[in-house]
């Protein structure tokens, strides 16, 4: 299924240098397979490497041993600039902190993503205030950050994620700091993704009640896979 395949990690190591006292290993041996149109939750207790692994998931960092495939695209043959450009064309990203830029309104944060791989200003505003109208964010286009709630800027942080309409959204304790019913609105959301628009969904957390939405689980544990659970099949009904 190398076709449908949208990340390809195998034998990847991951580890930090910390002088006198050794290298710190934090990703062990991690070999994973994501095809396009999946939910896939990656599950793990703090300290399990989940950050870490969200980072090379996402082409935020390069792995210290083994490769990356990005689209078929081994993300270390990569100069800076092209690997910019694939990540932000191929993934968006959902963070737990929202990671919205204080000083630009609802709309400019959402328009940065296009801006960044050159999309004239007319087109990201126009995507941008569509994204924001069907999260019910219309009437909150300029507003700051601090003059949104919580949960309206989560809503931002999805609607930026979407800006570029990228295959991969990476999610990461996207509920964490949602009361529940926001919580849920966000994963509701991220299902009605993956279900009609084949978007392939990865869920970073490590609240175990939030793995029913996925239809794999990956659980990591002192940074190596403890294991995987199919939970359902995947399109065309193949396990």
């Amino acid at each position: 299924m190398k076709e449908n395949r949208v990340l390809s990690i195998d034998n990847v190591w991951k580890k930090y240098d910390m002088g006198k006292a050794g290298p710190l290993v934090v990703l062990k041996e991690i070999n994973l397979e994501i095809q396009k149109g999946e939910f896939v939750a990656i599950v793990g207790p703090s300290g399990s490497g989940k950050s870490t692994i969200m980072n090379i998931v996402g082409a935020l960092d390069l792995p210290s041993f083994g490769s990356v495939s990005l689209k078929n695209t081994n993300i270390a043959d990569l100069s800076e600039s092209e690997l910019a450009h694939l990540r932000g064309r191929t993934v968006g990203f959902i963070f737990q902190q929202f990671n919205l830029l204080p000083t630009l309104s609802a709309l400019q944060n959402v328009m940065l993503p296009m801006e960044m791989i050159n999309k004239s200003t007319d087109e990201a505003k126009l995507r941008a205030k569509d994204l924001l109208e069907t999260l019910g964010l219309g009437n909150r286009l300029h507003h700051k950050p601090n003059e949104l709630s919580g949960g309206q800027q989560q809503r931002v942080a999805i609607a930026r994620a979407l800006a570029n309409n990228p295959e991969i959204i990476l999610a990461d304790e996207p509920t964490g700091n949602l009361d529940s019913k926001t919580g849920r609105f966000m994963l509701d959301f991220l299902t009605k993704l993956n279900k009609h628009e084949n978007k392939t969904i990865i869920l970073v957390t490590h609240e175990l009640d939030l793995v029913k939405y996925a239809d794999r689980v990956i659980y990591l544990r002192d940074g190596e896979i403890e294991r995987k659970t199919r939970l359902r099949k995947m399109k065309g009904g193949k396990l």
